[in-house]
């Protein structure tokens, strides 16, 4: 019998135990799949950030807005492609008051050549760019709230009063996880005729614009350039790439990624602390057994051998349980149940594909190292005393 069968048929030696010690073990792994899906779900829009976008801002704050003509400046820039700028709207859709979903006036025409992920059929973008009050809007965000292309919809404005009245032109899918699939696109015109009537000196104000660079172009440089335009202007600016100017709203809750971070960790910690209390338990028991090993000729090696090849099997069978529990609770549970009514924060909510490779081989590293001190006592054990021991 080869020593690696004597060391997988030990882990089969107490059924309830290891079956305990196993589930503990996918318990753990579930935990730390579930957690740092989280941590990916969130840090998304920067991992998924175009490389050849640049976003300029009021550099004061972001809620702060930028005259309008500050869009063809950044449009005559040597190095922009296509600019377009974007106004937050902050709308509601009163049959749905709770549910919150991403509102924005924009230019049609230079939306779609900046996001060119957006995805919509010709007829629709047709039909939006020549309807003033046509929006399109991302597939998730229609599904749940029941939009169909040519309804009529009515927000409620938040921080432009007023019952807004809008058609559905057309609903969009992406091709790239850099733009959620939530978010209600209509026209910037019909916004800034509200505004000159009600709010005239934030006439032909704009909220932020995202340039799309030429070929070959720094994103920082041309941040830089961008905002060396402005900086003897009464309004200065602060442009990033696309990639950064997503990782400054990570900075609010910063804290709370670090938390589940730390927490993560410490789970996987505690998962090891199992297998050494149950791995050190086993070679207590199994004394005398190792001592007639040794009396027969096993090498300490061998014994150091039976004990990790146990644990290094005991966590491959729990990291390989967790991961199957995973797919189901996280991956098709949790993961779909947020997209769909959290789509605004969770956009896109799966599991990793490194995740999977990284729980699997810590699990089972994590076990080798927890067997590493029961290793060690069993290859140091005293033979006589050994053979002395009645369990």
């Amino acid at each position: 019998m080869r020593l690696a069968t004597l060391g997988i048929r030990n882990v089969m030696r107490s059924r309830f135990r290891t079956f305990m010690t196993v589930f503990g073990v996918a318990v753990a792994i579930l935990a730390f799949v579930m957690l740092r899906t989280v941590l990916f779900a969130w840090t998304m829009a920067s991992e998924y950030a175009a490389k050849d976008r640049v976003v300029t801002r009021h550099k004061v704050s972001f809620i702060m807005p930028m005259p309008g003509k500050y869009l063809s400046d950044v449009k005559n820039i040597e190095g922009v492609k296509v600019a377009a700028s974007s106004n937050w709207f902050g709308g509601k859709d009163p049959k749905h008051p709770n549910e919150f979903f991403g509102s924005m006036a924009v230019n049609p025409r230079d939306f779609l050549n900046v996001y060119d992920e957006v995805v919509i059929s010709p007829e629709a973008q047709e039909a939006w760019f020549t309807n003033r009050t046509g929006a399109i809007v991302g597939d998730v965000i229609a599904k749940k709230m029941g939009w169909k292309v040519g309804d009529r919809v009515t927000l409620e404005g938040t921080i432009y009063s007023g019952d807004w009245p809008f058609e559905i032109s057309g609903i969009y899918t992406t091709s790239r996880k850099s733009m959620d699939r939530t978010s209600f696109f209509f026209h910037y015109d019909y916004l800034n005729e509200w505004i000159k009537k009600t709010m005239p000196t934030e006439v032909d104000a704009i909220g932020w614009i995202t340039a799309r660079i030429d070929k070959g172009q720094n994103p920082a440089s041309m941040a830089k350039r961008i905002d060396q335009v402005f900086d003897e202007r009464d309004v200065q600016t602060m442009s990033q790439d696309e990639r950064a100017f997503a990782t400054s709203f990570l900075g609010m809750i910063s804290a709370i990624l670090k938390a589940l971070d730390i927490v993560s960790v410490v789970i996987l910690l505690i998962m090891m602390l199992i297998l050494g209390n149950t791995i050190a338990m086993g070679v207590r028991e199994r004394t005398h057994e190792y001592g007639v090993l040794r009396a027969i000729g096993f090498l300490p090696k061998h014994l150091m051998l039976f004990v990790l090849g146990e644990a290094a099997t005991t966590g491959f069978l729990g990291g390989l349980l967790g991961l199957g529990l995973a797919y189901p609770l996280v991956e098709l549970g949790m993961g779909r149940f947020l997209e769909e009514n959290m789509g605004s924060f969770f956009p896109y909510f799966s599991i990793p594909p490194e995740t999977w490779g990284l729980s699997l081989g810590l699990a089972v590293l994590l076990g080798i190292l927890a067997a590493a001190l029961p290793a060690y006592q069993a290859a140091k054990l005293d033979v006589v005393a050994s053979l002395r021991s009645v369990g």
